[in-house]
C-alpha cells in the first residue's frame, strides 16, 4: 500500500475527471474537475485552503476536521463560489466567520470592506495605537548549486518585502525603491543592469496597480499587523556568498580523511551569523577524529554528517576544518567505492545586506490627522537550497602512516 501511496501522480485522470490533490499530515485535500482546470491556479488554492483550516484549528488534521464540521461548512461556502476561489485571507474570512459561532444568521454577517471593495485592506478607521510604527524587512534567499571546481550550475534569488504595521486611523504608504532596481512597463519584472530580470513579482491586494503602473511608487493601505507586500523571483549567476572546497580521500584500508575550506566571499563590514557547514560523511564512518580551526564541529551520525557551526563568520575570512574517520569496513571493488557523495549544504543568515542590490529609497506615512510615525527598515539575506559538490579522491594504495 506505501509503494502505491508513493507512485500516485498529484493529478489522477479517470472517466473524464481529473482528480488534484495534496497531503498535509494525515489528510488529502482533493480538487476534482471535469475540466481542463489550471493545475497550478487548483494547488495553489488547496494550500491556501490548508492555511485557512490552521489559521482556525491550529492543527489540520483528521481529529480537527472532525470537531469543526460547521465552520469548515461555512468556509466552504464563502472560499469557493461555482467552482472558483473567492476569499482565501484568513484575516478577511476571521472578521465575520468566528470560530466560536457555528451559526450565523444574516442579522449577525458583517460583510468587510475588504469583500465589497469600498478598502482594500483595512477594516475601518478607528485603529488606535499610543506608537505609531511600520516595519519593513527585506528578505532575501539564495538558492545555489555549485560544482567542486568552483562553477554555479544553479542559482536564484527568491526575495520578499514583510511588514508589520501598528498606525492609527486610515494611513497611505508611498514605498519607494532605489533607482538601480526599475520594474518593467508590465509591472511584472524588474530590471537591474544588463540581462538580468526578477520574474513572478506578485503583490499584496493592498497595492494600488494603477498607481504604480503610473509612477512606479507602491502606494497602499496596509492592514493592520502583520503581511508580505509583495515577492519577487531573480535568475541570476550569484557568486557563491560563502564558499565551501571539500576534499574527501578514501583509501582501500578502511579510512577517510576530510579538509575542508570554507571562505565567506562578501564584504568584509558584513558578517555571516550561524553558520552551519553540513558535510555529508559516508554511512559506515566511525572513530571520528575532527579539528576546525575556528568554530565548533561535532559528528552527527542520525545525519551521516560533520556539522560545523560558525556562530559569526566575518567577511574576507577563511577557516579550514580538517577530519579523520575509521571505516567498517574495506571498499575493496570499484562498485563499493562511494562514488555518488552528497553534496555540503550550507546555512546562514547575514543581516543588513541584500544580494540583488534593491534598497528602500523612502517610505512615506501620510495620514489625515498627521500623526508621526517611524518607520523601520531591515535587510536579510539568507541561505534557502545552497549546496556545493565535493571532491572525491580514491586512493587504493597509498599506505596509512599513523
Amino acid at each position: 500500500m506505501e509503494e502505491e501511496e508513493i507512485n500516485l501522480k498529484p493529478i489522477i485522470e479517470d472517466h473524464g475527471l481529473s482528480f488534484i490533490y495534496i497531503r498535509h499530515n494525515d489528510l488529502y485535500l482533493v480538487a476534482v474537475t471535469e475540466k481542463n482546470a489550471d493545475a497550478s491556479s487548483v494547488f495553489t488554492f488547496l494550500y491556501h485552503l490548508v492555511n485557512i483550516f490552521q489559521t482556525y484549528f491550529d492543527v489540520l488534521e483528521e481529529e480537527s476536521i472532525r470537531d469543526n464540521f460547521v465552520i469548515i461548512y461555512e468556509l466552504f461556502d464563502e472560499v469557493m463560489d461555482f467552482g472558483y476561489p473567492q476569499i482565501t485571507d484568513p484575516k478577511i474570512l476571521k472578521e465575520y466567520i468566528t470560530q466560536e459561532g457555528h451559526q450565523l444568521t444574516k442579522q449577525e454577517v458583517s460583510i468587510p470592506d475588504a469583500v465589497t471593495g469600498v478598502n482594500q485592506s483595512r477594516g475601518n478607521d478607528k485603529i488606535i495605537y499610543r506608537k505609531n510604527e511600520v516595519f519593513l524587512d527585506v528578505i532575501e534567499s539564495v538558492n545555489l548549486l555549485a560544482s567542486a571546481d568552483g562553477r554555479v550550475l544553479r542559482s536564484e534569488i527568491v526575495g520578499a518585502v514583510k511588514m508589520r504595521v501598528f498606525l492609527s486611523g486610515m494611513p497611505e504608504l508611498r514605498l519607494g525603491l532605489n533607482d538601480r532596481v526599475l520594474f518593467e512597463n508590465s509591472g511584472k519584472s524588474l530590471e537591474r543592469g544588463k540581462g538580468i530580470e526578477m520574474e513572478d513579482v506578485t503583490f499584496h491586494h493592498c497595492v494600488k496597480l494603477s498607481r504604480f503602473t503610473e509612477d512606479r511608487v507602491i502606494t497602499f493601505v496596509p492592514p493592520d499587523g502583520e503581511f508580505e507586500l509583495m515577492s519577487y523571483r531573480l535568475n541570476t549567476n550569484v557568486k557563491p556568498l560563502i564558499w565551501v572546497d571539500s576534499t574527501v580521500e578514501i583509501y582501500k584500508n578502511s579510512r577517510v580523511e576530510f579538509q575542508v575550506k570554507a571562505k565567506s566571499q562578501f564584504k568584509q563590514r558584513s558578517t555571516a551569523n550561524n553558520v552551519q557547514i553540513i558535510v555529508p560523511v559516508p554511512k559506515n564512518a566511525a572513530s571520528p577524529k575532527l579539528k576546525a580551526s575556528f568554530g565548533i564541529v561535532k559528528y552527527a551520525p542520525e545525519k551521516d554528517a560533520m556539522v560545523w557551526t560558525i556562530k559569526q563568520f566575518e567577511g574576507g575570512k577563511e577557516y579550514i576544518l580538517r577530519a579523520h574517520f575509521a571505516l567498517s569496513s574495506t571498499f575493496g571493488t570499484e562498485e563499493d567505492t562511494p562514488t555518488g557523495n552528497p553534496p555540503v549544504t550550507v546555512t546562514f543568515e547575514i543581516p543588513y545586506f541584500t544580494v540583488s542590490g534593491i534598497q528602500v529609497r523612502y517610505l512615506k506615512i501620510i495620514e489625515k490627522s498627521g500623526y508621526q510615525a517611524q518607520p523601520w527598515v531591515r535587510y536579510i539575506t539568507q541561505s534557502g537550497d545552497y549546496q556545493i559538490k565535493q571532491k572525491m579522491l580514491v586512493n587504493p594504495t597509498r599506505k596509512v602512516h599513523e
